[in-house]
């Protein structure tokens, strides 16, 4: 169980630190709020991906994988995809703001709300949970049990969560040395990032 532990540890932050729509938010909202708005981005992201384990844990992610399901799920990531893409695009092309503060609990919301929004909509994250038990399997655990789950759950969520606070203080300690051109570079990035992985999830959704 230890080996399975530091196993699931181990993929859990190679997971989170793809860069990813998640990191995009993150940095997008971070470049403004600081660290708080960026952990609450982190998250919420890592609240929508605990409820895909506990999902996939118990088999009931195998309902998402219908197509009656996916589809509107996968049109509805797109949608706030694209939504944030456009916010992203909009503060590139404006001025730099004068104070980058916004610690707000309004805005904390909203960031976790984001970073909630992101994960539970995004289907490549039921494949991936439906597919828990294999995984386990690969990691050591020849007959996976309630123990190895919850022991690999409890690993993954682990390092998600230190990632969280990792990832939003470089975000935190970034936004400090921002310069106007900087700033405008950032965003625009963001926003076609943003905007490719929404491009993607329809394609991924066509082609299905």
């Amino acid at each position: 169980m230890t080996d399975l532990f530091i196993s699931a540890f181990a993929l859990g932050f190679l997971f989170n630190a793809a860069p990813g729509a998640i990191f995009a938010e993150s940095l997008r909202r971070g470049m403004v709020g600081g660290f708080a708005q960026a952990f609450a981005v982190q998250v919420g992201s890592l609240i929508g991906d605990l409820i895909w384990a506990v999902l996939g844990l118990f088999g009931a992610a195998a309902l998402f994988t219908l197509p009656l399901v996916t589809q509107p799920m996968a049109i509805l990531g797109a949608a706030l995809l694209g939504w944030m893409a456009w916010q992203s695009l909009r503060d590139g092309i404006g001025p730099m703001p004068s104070c980058l503060v916004s610690s707000s609990a309004q805005s904390r919301k909203s960031a976790f709300a984001a970073g909630a929004g992101l994960s539970l909509s995004n289907p490549m994250n039921i494949p991936y949970w439906a597919a828990l038990g294999g995984t386990i399997t690969t990691l050591g655990a020849a007959d996976p049990d309630g123990l190895a789950f919850f022991v690999f759950i409890t690993g993954f969520m682990a390092s998600s969560f230190l990632w969280c606070f990792v990832c939003a203080a470089g975000i935190g300690w970034t936004r400090h040395y921002v310069s106007p051109v900087l700033w405008r570079v950032l965003n625009l990035t963001c926003a076609a990032g943003l905007l490719f992985f929404a491009l993607l999830t329809l394609s991924r959704l066509f082609e299905a």
